[in-house]
């Protein structure tokens, strides 16, 4: 590693002594980065800039914050109404979960779509998923500190899931409680997780940078860089990108803190925790809500499964599935700028998440197409058939034919299908009969139509 030209003594002696301006000269100056990174690629940073923020209103906030049942929920209101711009910095934390979750997500999807996964850099992916894990989990306690009614609910049937396991889910939910339903203990174990948690993913932010300066960034097209030609300083090429992307986020950012801070958020937390009123439907925050509609799609047993736990495995599935996407995809060519039948394929999945998250946020059993009128009529009618039927002394549920609806639950169970279809069935189909399209030769062929003295 080449030492830096220092003309300050007291940092030359310094970095003599700790390399630390030389480790980032090389980082984050010379390091070599492909010259064709899209504006894709910013989501990167951008969810770097976004885990900086988090933890540092987080910190602020905790600081007022009182990790009790009976005073949690008032001690939120005293930060929104007499600490010192309280109100901001709960705003600028609560939509920046938000902001986090829809950075990330592109994030994933990018990859997704130009195989970042494949060889040599799916210890990069797992990474990436971990990350994604941690953030759940922190965001999931982060929901519940408020100690609102969708706090307290939704920890209660989330908690509650581990419950489905055999022999030991019992003993889990106990554990996690630390009693027998969700009280104080719980709330002083999830904000004691949520403050911890993100200092965890700071951890595996840095294996996750390390790992990719091994073998260096991906690129749109899918291929390694062939020398310096290909390739351009991260400073200031794209730290300049990099920061009028930030820009632009934040924007949109401030648009949400200052004129819509709660309309990704419920309503019914700013009710205060009553475990004797159940909320009509119980609902996580929208980041949750595909993988939600996954844990409902299961309404019915398989042998000696049951929905509950059957629910609760596809859920985890859907995610666990993304570590051994790197064999799941048996194409050679990466990018899916070269795939054109995996790219339909693609924007169908983007689709049936988008989906998957509409299902969620719905109760499963609402129907889908017909009104509810005609839903109460039908009922009516057949209760009516079901009782004259008893009255002549005949069994009214076998002489009357129930009505039929499709509902939610069965368009959760449909795009659920597919989603496990597009990673364990159609990609490793489509990786060995899709025809694909001819690679360049080199980054910069592409763009200069030469590439030998491109970076010349």
């Amino acid at each position: 590693m080449a030492a830096p030209t220092m003309n300050n003594r007291m940092i030359k002696w310094f970095d003599d002594r700790l390399p630390i301006f030389t480790f980032m000269h090389h980082e984050l100056h010379e390091y070599p980065t492909p010259k064709n990174l899209s504006y894709w690629w910013n989501f990167g940073s951008l969810a770097g800039i976004m885990l900086v923020v988090m933890i540092v209103t987080g910190i602020v906030l905790a600081m007022h914050y009182t990790a009790d049942a009976n005073l949690a929920f008032g001690s939120v209101e005293r930060i929104m109404r007499d600490v010192n711009y309280g109100w901001l910095l709960r705003y600028i934390h609560s939509n920046g979960g938000s902001m986090f979750f829809i950075v990330v997500y592109i994030h994933v999807f990018r990859g997704l779509y130009y195989g970042s996964y494949k060889s040599p850099r799916e210890v990069l992916w797992w990474l990436g998923i971990i990350i994604l894990l941690l953030m759940m989990a922190t965001a999931f306690m982060g929901y519940v500190l408020p100690w609102g009614q969708m706090s307290f609910w939704g920890a209660t049937v989330i908690t509650n899931l581990f419950s489905a396991i055999p022999l030991v889910g019992d003993s889990i939910v106990t554990w996690l409680w630390g009693g027998f339903s969700v009280d104080d203990p719980t709330l002083n174990r999830f904000f004691s997780l949520h403050y911890l948690l993100p200092f965890v993913i700071v951890g595996v932010v840095v294996l996750h940078l390390w790992a990719l300066h091994v073998h260096g960034s991906n690129n749109p097209k899918g291929i390694d860089m062939k020398g310096p030609q290909d390739s351009i300083p991260f400073h200031p090429y794209y730290t300049v990108k990099d920061l009028f992307g930030a820009a632009l986020f934040f924007v949109v950012y401030a648009v949400f803190i200052f004129f819509f801070p709660d309309y990704l958020g419920h309503p019914d937390n700013y009710i205060p925790a009553n475990p004797l009123v159940t909320p009509a439907h119980i609902v996580p925050e929208w980041y949750f809500l595909p993988f939600y509609a996954v844990l409902r799609a299961f309404d019915f047993d398989i042998w000696f499964m049951p929905a509950k736990l059957l629910g609760v495995i596809a859920m985890f599935a859907s995610i666990l599935v993304l570590f051994v996407l790197p064999w799941l995809d048996t194409s050679r060519v990466r990018s899916g700028t070269f795939r054109p039948v995996f790219k339909w394929f693609f924007i169908i999945l983007i689709i049936d998440c988008v989906v998957l998250g509409y299902v969620g946020a719905k109760a499963p059993n609402d129907p889908l197409i017909a009104s509810q009128e005609s839903v109460q009529a039908a009922n009516d009618e057949y209760n009516a058939c079901v009782a004259k039927a008893d009255a002549a002394g005949k069994n009214g549920e076998e002489e009357c034919d129930k009505p039929f609806f499709v509902q939610y639950v069965h368009l959760g169970q449909l795009t659920t299908a597919y989603y496990f279809f597009h990673f364990l069935l159609l990609l490793p189909i489509l990786g060995r009969t899709e025809r694909t399209l001819p690679l360049p030769t080199s980054i910069s062929e592409p763009v200069t139509k030469g590439g030998a003295g491109a970076g010349q």
